[in-house]
C-alpha cells in the first residue's frame, strides 16, 4: 500500500522540480545500500529536505521512511500522505514510541531518514547532533549513511517565504560512504564522527555549488562564515534566549 502512494508522490515532486527548472546535482547515491536496513543522516536547512534526500535514494531503488514531527501527521493534507508512505511520526513527549517504530522499520530492511539536528538550522551551518540516529543504527545492526544538501534553503526555509518561481535554483546533494555503528562503542563518539563526516560533505556541496549571491539583497541564504548575512548560531541563540 505504501508504494502505491509513495511512487505517485515522487512523480508529482519530479514534475514540480522540472516545472521550477531546478538544477539538481546528486553524487554518491551508490553509497546507499540496494537492500537491507540503513539510517540515512542529513543536515537540515529547508522544509523540502526530506524530498531531496529521498530523491538521492531512488537510483538504488530505495524508498526512505522519514522521521518527522507529529504535527505534520495531523495536517489534513500531509497527514494522510505521510501515514500512507509509512513515514514515522515523532512526538517529542513520547520519543520512545517513535524510536521503537523506526527500529522495527530498520529491522524489516527499510531505509530510515533522520535529521539529527532535530530542527532546521537558520544559520545554515551544522548544529550539534542528537544521538538517536546512532542508537538506532546500533540497535538494528545497520550502517549510517551520511549526506548533505545545499541550496534547498533558497526554495523554502524557516522564516522566509516559499520561492516556487522558475528561477533555475541549483540543489547540490552529496552522499558519503557508510559509517558502522558497533554496539560496543559510545553513541556520542560515533555521533561526533558522523557529524564531522556530514560537515565534510556539506563543505564539498558548498564548493560545488555553481552560483553565488547576485547582490547585497541576495546574501541571506549564505552563512556568515562564507560572507553571507544569515544569522550566526550565536545570534540565533541570543534571540531565542531573549
Amino acid at each position: 500500500m505504501a508504494e502505491l502512494v509513495y511512487r505517485p508522490v515522487i512523480g508529482v515532486a519530479k514534475t514540480l522540480f522540472k516545472a521550477l527548472d531546478l538544477k539538481i546535482d546528486c553524487q554518491g547515491s551508490e553509497n546507499i545500500p540496494r537492500s537491507g536496513g540503513a539510517v540515512l543522516v542529513s543536515n537540515h536547512i529547508g522544509y523540502l529536505d526530506f524530498v531531496f534526500d529521498g530523491l538521492a535514494a531512488l537510483p538504488q531503488k530505495r524508498l526512505v521512511r522519514f522521521m518527522a514531527k507529529e504535527s505534520v501527521f495531523r495536517h489534513k493534507v500531509s497527514g494522510p500522505l505521510m501515514r500512507s508512505m509509512k513515514h514515522i511520526p515523532v512526538d517529542r513527549s513520547q520519543g520512545e514510541h517513535a524510536f521503537q517504530h523506526a527500529l522495527a522499520s530498520l529491522r524489516s530492511g527499510e531505509v530510515v531518514g533522520v535529521f539529527p539536528e532535530a530542527t532546521i538550522s537558520q544559520s545554515f551551518t551544522l548544529k550539534s547532533f542528537k544521538t538517536g540516529a546512532v542508537r538506532l543504527a546500533q540497535e538494528a545492526g545497520v550502517p549510517l549513511i551520511p549526506m548533505a544538501l545545499w541550496g534547498t534553503q533558497r526554495i523554502w526555509t524557516k522564516g522566509r517565504p516559499r520561492n516556487f518561481k522558475r528561477q533555475h535554483i541549483p540543489v547540490t546533494i552529496r552522499v558519503g560512504e557508510a559509517i558502522e555503528a558497533p554496539k560496543d562503542q559510545y553513541a556520542g563518539a560515533i555521533s561526533r564522527r558522523l557529524r564531522d563526516r556530514v560537515q565534510e560533505l556539506l563543505e564539498a556541496a558548498q564548493r560545488a555549488y555553481p552560483v553565488r549571491p547576485k547582490g547585497a539583497d541576495d546574501t541571506w541564504w549564505m552563512p556568515a562564515h562564507l560572507g553571507g548575512t544569515a544569522p550566526t548560531p550565536e545570534q540565533i541563540k541570543a534571540a531565542e534566549a531573549g
